[in-house]
């Protein structure tokens, strides 16, 4: 495997995983790895998009943690698309997970309304014109809502699912009410909330969101995921979910 300038492979120490990712670039986080480990209850044998896929992190977590059929990976950069694309061959994945090259918004000439079982997305957490704007070009589609918007993930999320279909989601604790009222606008009716805290008695920073398309409202609130002990080391559940 030839890497490019600033790339680096990293071992996932998960089933054999490992990961190209660009050192000037970014990188993936905590939040696509929970993301992963939440979504894994998906119905065995579904076809998965993840929109938003980066450098295929979470895709290539769900190839390993679930019996998916298929996992399309959307990422609208390209330089980004090609790097997974690497990183889906370098863990002999092919058959399962293809990464598509496209903006969403053209996502239905690619791929068939209604026919998907499961949408993931860790989509970009900040509002356009909002936070630092020194960042790079790739990170600043990544970190904000530059080139799509939650909006734009749950209508065509929406739209590709089949009646029934989960839509699994992570995202800042604070746009808590815009994502419930987006999910329902597009029919994505939530189903499960989990919020996530850096330490216990600290407020939440990230949020993680089932929804059911076309499902009745009841609403199932999980035990907060917290991430570190008061002593700073890992809770037993974060090594579980990296399998320390």
């Amino acid at each position: 495997m030839i890497l490019k300038e600033n790339e680096r492979i990293d071992d996932l120490q998960y089933k054999g995983l490992k990961i190209i990712q660009d050192k000037k670039g970014f990188c993936f986080g905590v939040d696509s790895v929970l993301l992963s480990d939440f979504a894994k209850e998906m119905k065995p044998g579904s076809t998965v998009v993840d929109i938003g896929t980066g450098t295929g992190i979470i895709g290539l977590l769900l190839c390993k943690k679930t019996n998916l059929r298929k996992l399309y990976g959307v990422e609208i950069q390209e330089s980004v698309a090609e790097m997974a694309k690497r990183s889906v061959a370098l863990n002999h994945l092919e058959d399962k997970f293809e990464v598509v090259n496209c903006d969403i918004n053209d996502i239905f000439e690619v791929l068939e309304a209604g026919s998907i079982d499961c949408i993931v997305t860790n989509p970009p957490y900040k509002k356009a014109n909002t936070g630092l704007r020194n960042e790079a070009e790739c990170q600043m589609i990544a970190r904000h809502e530059v080139k799509c918007t939650l909006e734009d993930i749950a209508e065509k999320g929406s739209k590709l699912l089949k009646e029934k279909g989960e839509f699994y989601l992570v995202h800042r604790a604070e746009r808590l009410v815009d994502i419930m009222c987006i999910l329902r606008k597009y029919r994505l009716e939530p189903k499960k909330v989990r919020f996530v805290h850096s330490k216990m008695g600290e407020k939440p920073n990230l949020i993680l969101v089932k929804a059911i398309k076309f499902a009745n409202p009841f609403l199932k609130i999980d035990r907060p995921l917290v991430i570190y002990e008061e002593t700073g080391e890992e809770t037993e559940e974060i090594k579980r979910i990296y399998e320390r």
